[in-house]
């Protein structure tokens, strides 16, 4: 089986995800990656079994994987599972949910 998210995939979904949801990335990565004091995070990678984040935490740079809730196997799969991870990060989190 292919890999479905090779480095032109995950480029994609990590502009998206970095130009259009950085605030969600950071509580994403308080919330279900265990670093509740970071204060940046941005996509920097994934497979087909987590989003991977570096995350800004007092004032130095750590690799967070925040794993899925099963194994992607076709690219259309990290939308809803991305959404999925932002909706439990605030409600984990305590924080109204924006879409």
């Amino acid at each position: 089986m292919t890999d479905p998210f090779g480095p032109e995939v995950v480029a994609q979904i990590a502009d998206h995800m970095n130009g259009d949801h950085a605030d969600d990335n950071v509580l994403i990565v308080r919330a279900l990656g265990g670093v509740p004091e970071a204060t940046a995070a941005r996509m920097t990678g994934m497979d087909q079994e987590a989003m991977i984040f570096a995350a800004s935490v007092g004032g130095a740079e750590a690799e967070v994987r925040v794993p899925f809730t099963e194994r992607l196997t076709e690219r259309r799969q990290v939308r809803a599972e991305a959404v999925r991870m932002y909706r439990e990060a605030c409600e984990k989190l305590g924080v109204p949910a924006r879409h």
